[in-house]
């Protein structure tokens, strides 16, 4: 290592030759806000020096390009995009996404440590930096089953792994707040590392409490007011823009001179599709400058902002002592990218990715949907009372508004109503076959027809459907059933289409492309049974969350999530 380091400081001072020089290179320079005309000399994967550089064994000439650091997602659900992780990569990559900050507590919260432990030894193989945030979610409460529980021994365990850089998002803000001592101890090993937040609608002295136990960051701000609000009490605040929940128009007006070197970007949940026609980080990125943001600023909250919250010294920049994490633009404006260097090795050029994948085994965490058996007559939902909650869906949001509408009676069981786009809504254990089916009403789908069905419910990921009537819902359950984990569309009894995630029930093993285009066939089956969404199934996913706001269903039941509780 000291030789190496001798060397790297030769090749600075111009003593040695670099492995790489990047040459007329249009430099985008985050600290200072600038773009530098010079030339960039790399060895054994870092920048030696920007400057006037010529002796290398291979010289790149970019020909006035602009050179970018790698972009850096500071949080994200890899599993949301339904790829395993070579996949993921091959997806992100040549986007110029080099980084990737993730909690992975999706497959966590389905196969415990072992989920956790296969993606990062599969990721280490790939030109992607994995930075784990220990998981504090696991199960996220105790408002649903899940399967999988992390306490704070296993997270003691985690905290020791190569590349855990903090504590993933504390979802259970209600148990921060109320000084819940199990979360505190998970709080406390995270020591002098950063811990995610998740507050949503979380203010006044609750917020402040919710810091004070050593919180500093927040995805989940829907408005102006609210963001303000946390970064005034000292958060950071992660400007968010996923598959379904879309937050940057709202705060992007927050980012200013004075307030931008606390913001960044993250995607949260973006699906393969998204990933492949509009991209991660960098559609992010894209859209702010489109909405006013000017680019410079808009790099330096998709690169140095991001590694400067989470401690990655010598990521987001171009300087001596950096990781050549590095992507060339051609159009500044348009942040079309040309090529993606990772550690100073070409890895994808033009969006097409340069390197290979193997495969990793991944039979440990098959085999994970395992239900109770039930019949038909279980999915009926019995009118106790004229009204019932009913879920409202709020179009581009994961937030859930709470109302109480009169329902349709049917021999005293409650049907989904489609004149008023009243459908049922079903939640299924499937981790330990307990039997527990959660059944409620949900308004904003559109659905004329048939039913949709997942086995992705965030965070405990039971088998959730919403359909117009049970049969479909039944049929769909017993595909997912069969399928071992994914996606369909049902109608009359019948499976129109599905995508099998066989991996944790969240994971395909097949090519991103393949996964891409299945689930866009799913989409357009669903459009054809009348749904208005324009990402349905990731819509669908969110509703078994019982830690957004204001209604939810869980496999216990509904969940009223601002007096987090099971609702009678």
């Amino acid at each position: 290592m000291s030789s190496k380091l001798a060397r790297l400081i030769k090749v600075a001072k111009g003593e040695s030759a670099a492995d790489l020089v990047l040459a007329n290179a249009r430099v985008i320079n985050v600290f200072t806000g600038e773009i530098e005309t010079g030339n960039v000399a790399i060895y054994d994967g870092m920048i030696a020096g920007v400057g006037d550089y010529h002796q290398a064994k291979q010289v790149t000439d970019l020909k006035g390009k602009y050179l970018a650091p790698g972009l850096i997602n500071g949080h994200s659900h890899i599993e949301s995009s339904m790829l395993d992780i070579g996949q993921y990569a091959r997806a992100v990559v040549p986007r110029g996404t080099l980084a990737v900050v993730s909690d992975l507590h999706e497959l966590a919260n389905v196969s415990g440590l072992d989920g956790i432990r296969y993606i990062l030894s599969s990721a280490r193989r790939l030109p992607l930096e994995l930075f784990l945030m220990a998981p504090s979610s696991v199960p996220a409460t105790h408002l649903e089953t899940s399967g999988a529980s992390l306490d704070s021994k296993a997270l003691r365990q985690v905290f020791r792994w190569r590349g855990v850089i903090g504590l993933g998002e504390v979802m259970n803000f209600p148990g921060v707040i109320s000084g819940n001592s199990n979360l505190l101890d998970k709080i406390a090993l995270a020591k002098d590392r950063v811990v995610d937040g998740h507050a949503p609608g979380v203010s006044g002295k609750d917020l402040s409490a919710y810091i004070a136990a050593g919180i500093y960051s927040d995805h989940e701000s829907v408005s102006l007011e609210e963001a303000r609000e946390k970064l005034r009490q000292g958060m950071y605040l992660m400007l968010r823009e996923g598959s379904s929940e879309k937050n940057l128009d709202a705060l992007l007006p927050l980012v200013t001179d004075k307030t931008y070197r606390r913001c960044f970007f993250v995607v949260d949940d973006r699906s393969c599709a998204d990933l492949l026609s509009d991209g991660d980080i960098d559609a992010v990125v894209r859209k702010a400058i489109r909405r006013g943001l000017e680019p410079m600023r808009a790099i330096q909250m998709a690169t140095i902002n991001t590694a400067e919250y989470f401690g990655l010294k010598n990521l987001g920049a171009i300087a001596p002592g950096y990781m050549a994490n590095l992507i060339v633009i051609s159009d500044l404006s348009s942040l079309e990218i040309d090529m993606v260097f990772h550690r100073g090795h070409l890895v994808a050029r033009q969006g097409k990715p340069l390197f290979s994948l193997k495969q990793p085994s991944s039979k440990r965490l098959t085999s994970t949907v395992n239900i109770k058996p039930f019949a038909i007559e279980a999915l009926q939902l019995m009118a106790s009372a004229e009204t019932k909650p009913v879920i409202e869906v709020v179009p581009g949001q994961i937030v859930t508004k709470k109302r109480l509408e009169r329902v349709k009676v049917a021999g005293g069981v409650i049907p989904a109503d489609t004149s008023r786009d009243i459908l049922k809504l079903v939640v299924v254990e499937r981790h330990c076959a307990s039997g527990n089916i959660g059944l409620g009403l949900v308004t904003g789908f559109g659905l004329k027809y048939g039913a949709l069905v997942s086995s992705i419910a965030h965070d405990s990921h039971n088998i959730i459907a919403v359909g117009t009537n049970d049969e479909d819902i039944f049929r769909g359950i017993k595909e997912i059933e069969k399928l071992q984990g994914g996606l369909a569309v049902i109608a009359e009894g019948k499976v129109l289409g599905s995508l099998a995630l066989p991996v944790g029930g969240l994971l395909s093993d097949e090519p991103a492309e393949v996964v891409a285009s299945k689930l866009e066939t799913l989409e357009a089956l669903a459009k054809d049974l009348g749904a208005k969404l324009p990402s349905p199934f990731a819509t669908l996913s969110f509703l078994a969350l019982p830690v957004i706001p204001e209604l939810r269903l869980t496999d216990l039941g509904l969940v009223d999530v601002n007096a987090f509780r099971l609702i009678d």
